[in-house]
């Protein structure tokens, strides 16, 4: 049984649906990229998910952690999965330090709510986390404040303290975007060894299919509120099946190719007020048919490859599929 099982996940605000029926699984110790456009419902999908959403959202479906229903769970009982079973964190830590309140502390209190610790055994395990995510001098510098440290120091920060509750599941919410290249990669490298180390799985969020390479075992594609396409990383990045995701591929600079124009998606993302009637992605999609215009795609699992939702999918080889995806009466 999956760790954890996402199924029919919908979500709308004021009336307007913004999720579509997400369906997604992740084993125990597996790393999942979700990757797409901003505002294609990624970072929606594990709010709601855990419930921090705000209170218009309406929000429906299925959402289970080792078993435990979510969705219409009572507050007490989501509040107990968060920071304990499943922690997050998001691209921007300066907006969830406490710029007031040294980090060592903060710390603390994260061991203090989801592993009862305090005093000194609180503290010495917040000093143990700050070196473990690779802060120099951590138990001089657990007594400064966020301002007194860099980007990346803060981000590593985040990390030990969503590491406080040793969480079962590491959501990362664009981790590495604020941050410099070489800042990135060091982040990834310490994200992909805490998992191992761990055991733990983790979901990343981005839209850097790069950074989704370095630390992801799976990644689903999303497009304006669905997942278009999911496999492992190395069928995904070699053979990518769906149109879209061939866009996202196509739109990255090839640095032995020389200098030359990018490949960018033609158009924009649709505005969920005014969804297609048919496939979201057929006004972008130079593949699609009348057809396509009509009817939607539902993603549906192939005979090799994971699940898609296309009716006019690129076959392995670059070339059309002989045999799209069946198409609906």
């Amino acid at each position: 049984m999956a760790f954890v099982s996402i199924r029919d996940l919908r979500v709308a605000f004021d009336g307007v649906q913004v999720l579509h029926g997400i369906d997604l699984d992740i084993r125990h110790g597996e790393a999942v990229g979700l990757v797409g456009e901003s505002g294609c419902g990624k970072s929606v999908t594990w709010l709601a998910a855990l419930g921090l959403l705000p209170g218009k959202a309406r929000v429906s479906g299925s959402v289970r952690i080792d078993g435990q229903e979510l969705i219409g769970a009572p507050r007490r009982t989501v509040e107990r999965m968060r920071g304990a079973r499943v922690a997050m964190i998001f691209q921007d830590p300066s907006s969830s330090l406490n710029p007031v309140q040294r980090v060592g502390r903060q710390i603390v209190e994260s061991l203090t709510l989801h592993r009862g610790l305090r005093g000194a055994a609180a503290r010495a395990e917040a000093v143990r986390l700050l070196d473990l995510v690779g802060i120099p001098s951590a138990a001089t510098r657990a007594d400064l404040y966020p301002h007194e440290f860099s980007g990346g120091q803060c981000q590593r920060i985040m990390i030990a303290m969503a590491l406080a509750g040793e969480p079962d599941l590491l959501i990362a919410d664009e981790p590495t975007t604020a941050l410099d290249a070489t800042i990135q990669a060091q982040i990834l490298d310490l994200l992909a060894r805490l998992r191992r180390e761990t055991g733990m799985a983790m979901v990343f969020i981005s839209h850097d299919l790069g950074a989704v390479s370095a630390v992801c075992d799976r990644a689903a594609v999303m497009y304006a509120g669905r997942v278009v396409e999911a496999d492992r990383i190395d069928r995904l990045f070699s053979a990518p099946r769906h149109p879209y995701t061939c866009g996202l591929f196509d739109a990255i600079p090839d640095l032995d190719a020389g200098r030359g124009r990018l490949r960018p998606i033609q158009g924009v993302v649709p505005d969920p007020k005014a969804l297609p009637v048919g496939c979201a992605f057929a006004p972008r999609c130079d593949r699609a048919t009348d057809f396509c215009h009509r009817h939607r795609p539902e993603l549906k699992p192939q005979a090799t490859g994971g699940p898609l939702a296309c009716f006019h999918p690129v076959g392995r080889d670059g070339a059309p599929l002989h045999a799209p995806v069946e198409e609906p009466a």
